[in-house]
Parts: structure tokens; sequence; C-alpha cells
């Protein structure tokens, strides 16, 4: 017998990428994809999900590669390939291989974009899709002695004409390559061509659709998020030590990591490097909150910071479960609202996830850790760590010598942490008047001095 799907889950699904439907809406983001994803059977299901998005108003412009498609067209014509430091010397002969296989490209794409077959996520579907001469390039030139023909840089994008473009609906498809004002073409590196085209558009997104697993670290996990500084030093500090990846796989990631930065410090908010081996990555990448691919950004994705008013729905969804459960003490909208400016939270993506406290007793220069709460989805992280680190920031910088904590449920947390066990009655006045002996909550007591 067929189990049923869990209609409640999907439900719950849809009304949770609510937020980012409405977010991505009139947005635009900038997508590229290899030659080799188009030769697998299941680039159809990322066609789908490039016209879903489309359908869901966001403003799409695509990049493709062509690389396998270029090597066997190449080879078809007798010509070899000559690289160096990974690029590709296209000499006058080799170009005329190159634009068959990206014509070729192409119009598979478009004809993909166009299908809309019953059945399929592409019924009724009306993707109307646009190419042109958007990218002005210029010759790569000769380097170290090595004359690199008519391979080239890209010089400018005609903003302009693909902002139009996507005003009307368009999806624009871009290919690597470009054009000079002499009317000459030149072969270009297609996540130089979707970098350089996220700059001039000012995208809100650029994403790469990587051909390896992703973006991990050492040990082989999942990098959720990296600033500049790491997405540039990916390789050094991981790829050399990871044997999940073939020495080529590695240094194609950092060349995305490196263009991911550039593209960042272009004025892209927001770059994306997710997985084409994981079905529906863009979708999941998109329209949850934790993704399933790496986020370089120069902005603060995750940020620790103190609380304000507006914060006071976060903190109560976050804190309410732990009430229930007895882990914290109950505290009021009224309360809350009192208290706010004694509150730290860690912030991602629009969510409180991590929030404390911090009281302070000027007579006996002690202070409360208070409320320290984690949400379960966030914990494995660090961030309770950092919370109560920067909670004894806070204290130290206010001359307090001796931090109290009161819990029911974490006294080993705390212990672990330089805490060590007190009594009610050691506690500064004004909280031992407070002190619920009903509760019955172990009193921590940590130096500070």
């Amino acid at each position: 017998m067929n189990k049923m799907p869990d209609i409640n889950d999907h439900v719950t699904w849809f009304r949770n990428s609510a937020p980012y439907i409405h977010a991505h809406r009139g947005k635009t983001v900038v997508v590229l994809f290899g030659g080799e994803a188009v030769e697998q059977e299941s680039f159809h299901h990322l066609i789908n999900d490039i016209a879903l998005l489309g359908s869901l108003g966001v403003r799409l412009v695509l990049v493709h590669g062509a690389r396998p498609q270029i090597e066997r067209q190449l080879e078809t014509l007798n010509i070899k390939s000559k690289f160096f430091e990974g690029l590709r010397i296209t000499t006058p002969e080799a170009i005329l291989g190159v634009e068959q296989a990206v014509g070729q490209v192409r119009m598979t794409i478009e004809s993909q974009l166009s299908m809309g077959l019953p059945n399929t996520p592409m019924a009724d579907a009306s993707v109307s899709v646009v190419s042109g001469n958007f990218v002005t390039a210029q010759p790569y030139g000769i380097r170290e002695g090595i004359d690199y023909c008519q391979t080239g840089n890209v010089r400018k994008v005609d903003a302009d004409a693909i902002k139009q473009q996507l005003d009307h609906g368009k999806l624009v498809l871009a290919s690597p390559i470009g054009y000079s004002p002499t009317g000459e073409i030149f072969n270009l590196r297609a996540e130089d061509v979707a970098t350089d085209i996220a700059i001039a558009l000012h995208a809100d997104k650029l994403i790469f659709v990587m051909e390896t697993i992703g973006v991990i670290n050492g040990d082989g996990r999942p990098l959720q998020q990296l600033n500049l500084p790491q997405a540039e030093q990916w390789f050094k500090q991981h790829g050399k030590a990871n044997a999940r990846l073939s020495e080529e796989d590695a240094r194609d990631t950092q060349s995305h990591l490196d263009n991911a930065a550039h593209a960042c410090r272009g004025g892209v908010r927001r770059v994306h490097l997710v997985s084409r081996n994981i079905d529906g990555s863009l979708l999941l990448e998109l329209y949850t909150r934790d993704g399933v691919g790496t986020l370089v950004t120069a902005d603060n994705y995750e940020g620790l910071r103190l609380a304000t008013i507006r914060d006071i729905g976060g903190i109560l969804e976050l804190i309410t479960p732990l009430e229930e459960q007895g882990a914290l003490v109950k505290r009021s909208r009224e309360q809350l609202e009192l208290d706010i400016h004694n509150f730290t939270v860690i912030e991602r993506d629009g969510m409180i996830v991590a929030c404390a406290a911090l009281f302070c007793f000027d007579i006996e220069k002690a202070c409360e850790l208070a409320c320290l709460a984690v949400h379960p989805d966030y914990q494995e992280h660090g961030r309770g760590n950092e919370l109560m680190q920067h909670i004894e920031w806070q204290a130290r910088k206010q001359h307090m010598e001796q931090m109290f904590t009161l819990t029911t449920q974490t006294m080993h947390w705390f212990l672990e942490r330089g805490f060590s066990e007190a009594d009610p009655d050691e506690l500064p006045m004004e909280k031992q008047a407070l002190y619920n002996y009903q509760r019955n909550s172990k009193v921590l007591r940590k130096q500070l001095g």
C-alpha cells in the first residue's frame, strides 16, 4: 500500500516559504550553470525550477557554459585544445568550433524553456526568452609570453538593454561569447560573464550552480556561510585537505568563490553556490531559511546585536517553548518590553535564533546572566558560547566582579564554562528577594575579576 504524503508537512513548508516568495518577487537574480548540466537527464528539472522562479516574479538572467560541447566540437574539427593556467587558448581556427558549440547549447536551452508539456511543471507556462549581444569583450592578450588569441575578457555589459528586457517580463539568456566594437568574436569564461552581468545590474543575487558536491570544509561537511576573506582563502584552508574533491574540482570551486567575493565587492548583495547534484537546489536555497548551499556575502546575514522593541515578538517565539518546559521563568510581553534594553540577540535572516539578558546590581558589583536561549535548530555552532562571552564582556565593561545565573535544566552546561554552585543567599539582595524557592533553581556563580 502506498503511503499518503503528510499533507500537513506540505502546508507547513508552503507557509514557511511565503516570506521568501514575497522577498524575492521583483528581485533580479543571475543564475550560472555549466554546459555539463545541459547534457544531463535531470536538466529538465533545473529548467522547470527556473520557470517556476519566473512565475513567482523573479527577474532572471541565465548564463550558460559550454565547456564539454566546445571540446567535442573541436575534436570533430580535428583541432586540439591548448590551455594555460586553466584557460583555453582560442586560436582563429578554434573560434569557429566555439561559435558552433555555444550556439547549439543556447538553442537547446531555449527549446527546453519553450516546452509546455501537459502533466509537467512547465504546463501552460509562458516563458519568453531573449538572447543578444549584451556583452562587449576585449582580448585577454599576451600573458607570460602566451598569446591567448580570441580568448577574451568582459569589457562592458549593456545593463540598460538587459533591464529593458527584464522590465518587459522577459527571461534573458547570455552565452559565454563577447563581441568587440571592431566585430571580433571572443570566447569568454561563463562565470566571468555571470559575475560582470550581476555587478552591472546591481543584482540582488548571483547563483552559481556547481558541478561538484558543493563548498565543503576539510571534513567534507557543507559550509553554510563564508565572509569575503574566508571565500578567498577556502582552497588554502580546505581545498588541499579535502580528498572528496579532485584538484580540478577544488580549483573550480575556488574560482567560483573568487568570483563570488568579486561580485560582493561590486555591489551584489548575496552570492549563493549550490550543487547541481541536489534535486531542487535552486528552490531549496531560495525558499528555505538555511538553504542547501553556501552563502557568500559582505553583509551580516547573521549578526549579534543589542535587542530593540521590535524584537519582542521574535524573543517570545523563541523562549515560549522553553518556558512551557520549565527551563525558563515565564516572562510576560509587558515585562519583556520593560527589560528589552538588557537583552542581546542573534538574528539570522530576520529570525531571532538566540537571546540572553544581563541584569546588573551595582552595589554588589554582581550581575545576572538570564534568559539564555538558543533555537533547537541552531544549537550546534557555538551560538550559546558566543552569547555568553558577549554578555561577560558587557559585564566586565560595567566593572562587574561576579556573574550569577539560575538554572533548572542546564546546570552542567554552565559548570563546563567556569561556573560553580552557590547558595541563594549569596545572590545580590535585590535578586534574593525575587528568588522562587518553589521553583528551586540551581544558583551558579562565576568570578569575572
